[in-house]
């Protein structure tokens, strides 16, 4: 049976709790909106499959996620895209520019599938936002400063029930360079 999945990054707990608390106070304001009720989270890619076809992707997934080394990423900044209504936290420029080759090493690993990609890592506090809305978004939010340590990926599956997606597995990252070939000779 098809499904569609999410690989995404989600911040420490106390950041999770930070963004639940805002997408609250914003619900006040404007009433229920696009992913109010998501968890925290950095989209690095969306995919539909066979879900008998999963595990082989997994392997993948816990394979490149061994290479990486966890990253601190600060967010210093909100903005949002007018074009999709999307509201949120942005990282740094040197956050952004160390989380860009994580997210493409991890779409290249899945290149095979037919993916939605995420290129410019950010933290939503709404999506699909009217301009009225983002308006007032943006009046309610205007400075920030958080940090995590990136140190893993998530693998979700939509709820499709729920519209939610849901953590099915995570995978750390542990740092371990990968064994360089070396052209050995036979004489």
């Amino acid at each position: 049976m098809e499904k569609k999945y999410s690989v995404a990054i989600y911040p420490s707990q106390n950041v999770i709790d930070a963004v639940k608390t805002m997408k609250e106070y914003l619900k006040s304001k404007i009433n229920w909106y696009n992913s109010c009720n998501s968890t925290a989270h950095i989209t690095i890619c969306e995919f539909t499959i066979d879900d008998s076809q999963i595990n082989i992707f997994k392997q993948k997934l816990v394979k490149v996620c061994d290479t990486f080394t966890p990253l601190l990423i600060y967010l210093d900044h909100f903005s949002f895209y007018e074009n999709s209504g999307a509201f949120f936290i942005a990282p740094n420029e040197v956050s952004k520019n160390n989380l860009k080759p994580v997210m493409k090493k991890i779409q290249e690993t899945l290149k095979s599938l037919k993916l939605k990609k995420s290129d410019d890592p950010h933290l939503s506090i709404g999506r699909k936002l009217s301009s009225e809305n983002l308006k007032i978004a943006s009046q309610l939010f205007t400075t920030i400063e958080i940090d995590f340590l990136c140190k893993e990926i998530v693998l979700r599956e939509l709820d499709p029930i729920k519209k939610q997606f849901f953590v099915i597995d995570t995978f750390i990252f542990n740092g371990n360079a990968q064994p360089e070939f070396v052209q050995g000779s036979l004489f």
